[in-house]
């Protein structure tokens, strides 16, 4: 039997929940949102840091995580479910002068565009902020207190509640196994659980989207990178209450992450690919880089078989790819977050609701972020990637 929605969307994260929530808000209720996995957010959602920042190098990513961080502050009345957003700020500590330079230059872009409480911090004040840092070698940074963190799998599910009650159908899994068009334009999803007619498909497959993309012979130039993510066993040498610090040397960060501590790094060696697998190797490599930085890490206790490893989803210049297909009408792209999908997602399903029902986005000029940019050389490069 053949069902009929309005829209469709492939994958049910934290991205395809918002959408759905959004276009659920604008009324468009005949939403089908297909999930392959049998629970919500087993992909990138559940394995992220959960960390919202609006220090950020481009307009375009300033504005979203304006608009988003503003979203997940009032996210408990809006929508009615628990956000866990906690301000805790993010604190970037610059060792060189050209990355302190950076710093101030990205301050004045944020003020400019309205982030009013970024501040420059002195290695003292970094110093006030958390005392166990080693600052021999900083030369100051820069300080957000709206910065912080939320819970991905709550804002995920109260997305999803909140647009099921208005009417939107989740199918859990769900396999998508082709998409049918017709005079270049989409015409049906079909699954494992039947075939759906419908105008507008959102791909928010997260890592997963080029192989969606190409079932409706659309190309999407996003590639799954792994990260790694270690927690530390309870851990009281550091404050109960201290802000996500970015080690720039290094790129090593952290955070407080209940009684222990959520450390993370890229590894400049990873190759892309679907690995998903936790490398025992990598706990010894962040370790070193923790305890060169917190030497009071070095005591913290760490247990392999919690950490864990999720997947980036990359474009080749680290912006979300937001927008219609040029090559098929009613496909939309809702990807390549390169690690900010979490925090993007209010603004993100804003975005696509608005230029699946009205043609155009609100919040910014959404053609910067279309997938013809790359054909076209339009790059926006953001260099301020965790």
């Amino acid at each position: 039997m053949t069902e009929t929605a309005d829209v469709v969307i492939i994958g049910g994260g934290i991205v395809g929940s918002s959408v759905a929530y959004h276009l659920a808000e604008r009324g468009c209720t005949n939403v089908l949102v297909v999930e392959r996995e049998a629970h919500q957010g087993k992909g990138s959602t559940g394995k992220s840091m959960g960390g919202v920042r609006a220090q950020f190098s481009t307009p375009v990513n300033i504005l979203m995580s304006l608009h988003s961080i503003d979203f997940f502050s009032k996210f408990d009345e809006v929508v009615g479910h628990p956000a866990d957003y906690r301000p805790h700020g993010y604190l970037f500590a610059a060792t060189t002068e050209q990355h302190l330079e950076y710093l101030k230059a990205n301050r004045e872009r944020q003020i400019a565009l309205g982030v009013k409480n970024v501040s420059l911090v002195t290695r003292q004040e970094i110093e006030e902020i958390v005392p166990q840092l080693r600052t021999d070698d900083v030369l100051g940074g820069t300080f957000c207190p709206t910065d912080g963190f939320v819970d991905p799998h709550s804002v995920m599910m109260g997305f999803m509640l909140r647009a099921r009650a208005r009417g939107a159908r989740l199918w859990l899994g769900a396999q998508v196994t082709g998409i049918e068009t017709e005079g270049g334009r989409v015409a049906a999803v079909v699954t494992s659980r039947g075939r759906v007619e419908t105008r507008a498909v959102v791909n928010a497959a997260g890592a997963w989207a080029s192989g969606v993309a190409a079932l409706a012979g659309a190309e999407l130039p996003v590639e799954p990178l792994r990260r790694q993510l270690v927690p530390t066993e309870p851990f009281d040498a550091l404050p109960q209450r201290f802000p996500m610090v970015i080690d720039m040397s290094t790129g090593f960060h952290f955070r407080r992450e209940g009684r222990g501590i959520l450390l993370a790094w890229n590894d400049p060696a990873e190759t892309p690919g679907f690995k998903t697998e936790f490398d025992a190797s990598f706990v010894e490599k962040i370790l070193t880089r923790a305890a060169s930085r917190v030497p009071v890490l070095a005591e913290a206790q760490v247990n392999a078989r919690r950490a864990w490893a999720g997947l980036y989803e990359m474009t080749p210049d680290h912006h979300a790819i937001i927008g219609e297909s040029p090559t098929v009408g009613g496909l939309y792209f809702a990807n390549g977050f390169s690690g900010h999908g979490v925090m993007h997602s209010p603004a993100t399903g804003r975005i696509a609701s608005e230029l699946i029902l009205d043609g155009r986005a609100s919040l910014l000029d959404a053609s910067a972020l279309g997938v013809e940019r790359f054909a076209e050389g339009r790059l926006l490069e953001e260099t301020a990637v965790l």
